[in-house]
């Protein structure tokens, strides 16, 4: 961030207010004589501190059984989300500062087994308004719905289930993780912008797979692009049937320019590359992946929110970490330029049109109006580096080129917020 920019950053006002008042007072003082006083007493000397409002968020997460190991190489990413909010209440605090705001973190993480619901009261009770959540869509449904929600946010930072976003909307309800139609659309532009059109689409037996699979057709219709051929992944590899043998056969007979996968499970799609029967590129859940946030992300100062991340956690950030910090911050973001802690004037700033927040992917970054999803442009994926970003360049929009990805407003099935 150059000067210019730091001067003109809405965290940097009250700062420069407050100079600007110490300076003009000073000049008014040397203009007017001085006039004797008596000495002040010893409490106007030392009067009492004004205190900062103080705001407290809530963290509602729930651990989710893998359905696959991860591999012995590769580092679990604990406290996943927890700490991205962590960070965003450190970054608020550093504004706070300056605006006389300090937030605070109630964080509740609870098993597979265990009841979200009462935990979910439990910051109720507290008094909590704002409450990031990371647990399943059809849990999250139920919170949302729940009376006692009618005078709370939820921060969506776990699900990207479209029907969230659509037919089963809630209007107490934004979301920070892009949703499966968003990260659908983001490929669809850069197979376009490749001009390899002819898909072969390989979907897996989880539900989440077929969602998934639908917001891929979905993003091949709208953006003029053909499936050649559906199949479906029923098999379980075992001595007799190995991935080398097995994925050649599968892909067998098919002429297509680029394997799409929806594994969201990752039960097989990391067998597909370099053993298909034709030598094509993989995309989708594995190969080319669509992604709110990777730890090889370094543009736009990036790489500066990835080292204090990785030095506050040992560990990358991940999505749902990202997703989690721009909850915190987008509450701190409303705060601060609201100059207010109440609940009704950051929800109603938040979701208005003069809201933008910057998320280090080189656009500002704000809600839909009609479905509460954050707009964000989506990083391409592959072999840990990114290959583009997308919105790509060519793809307009009327109002805002971020709206090219996932339902734009003429087609959302949300209705009543």
């Amino acid at each position: 961030m150059n000067s210019r920019d730091l001067i003109h950053h809405p965290a940097c006002l009250p700062l420069i207010v407050f100079c600007l008042g110490i300076l003009l007072a000073d000049a008014n003082a040397a203009q007017k004589p001085v006039a004797p006083h008596p000495k002040p007493s010893v409490a106007a000397e030392t009067p009492e501190k004004t205190r900062d409002a103080q705001l407290t968020l809530g963290y509602l997460g729930q651990t989710r059984p893998q359905a696959v190991a991860p591999p012995f190489f590769q580092d679990a990413a604990t406290a996943q989300g927890v700490q991205g909010a962590l960070l965003g209440i450190k970054d608020n605090n550093t504004t706070g500062v300056f605006t006389r705001q300090h937030f605070e973190l109630k964080q509740v993480v609870v098993g597979p087994e265990e009841d979200v619901t009462q935990a979910y009261r439990k910051l109720l009770a507290e008094g909590v308004q704002h409450i990031i959540v990371d647990v399943p869509a059809e849990k999250l449904l139920e919170l949302s719905g729940m009376p006692e929600s009618a005078d709370v946010q939820i921060y969506n930072v776990g699900s990207d289930d479209d029907a969230l976003r659509g037919a089963h909307c809630a209007v107490n309800t934004v979301h920070l993780l892009p949703s499966q139609a968003m990260r659908a659309d983001a490929l669809a532009q850069f197979l376009l912008k490749k001009r390899w059109q002819k898909l072969l689409l390989v979907v897996g037996p989880l539900e989440t797979d077929k969602s998934y699979a639908q917001a891929l057709k979905r993003a091949v219709k709208k953006f003029g692009l053909k499936i050649v051929e559906e199949k479906q992944w029923l098999h379980s590899f075992d001595d007799r049937r190995t991935p080398e043998s097995e994925v050649p056969v599968f892909t067998q007979g098919v002429e297509y320019d680029v394997a799409l996968l929806a594994d969201t499970g990752d039960l097989f799609g990391h067998y597909f590359p370099y053993r298909t029967w034709l030598p094509r590129p993989i995309a989708g859940t594995q190969g080319l992946v669509p992604r709110a946030w990777y730890y090889t992300h370094e543009q736009w100062g990036a790489l500066q929110l990835q080292n204090r991340f990785r030095r506050q956690s040992g560990r990358w950030m991940t999505e749902i970490d990202y997703a989690a910090w721009l909850a915190v911050r987008a509450v701190g973001e409303a705060a601060t330029r609201t100059q207010s802690i109440d609940y009704a004037k950051i929800s109603g700033f938040m979701k208005s049109a003069e809201f933008s927040l910057a998320g280090f992917k080189g656009m500002p970054l704000s809600f839909r109006a009609w479905d509460g999803q954050l707009r964000q442009p989506m990083l391409l994926v592959d072999n840990d580096y990114p290959v583009g970003v997308a919105p790509l360049e060519g793809f307009l929009h009327p109002k805002n080129e971020l709206d090219t990805l996932g339902m734009d407003q003429a087609e959302t099935q949300c209705h009543g917020r």
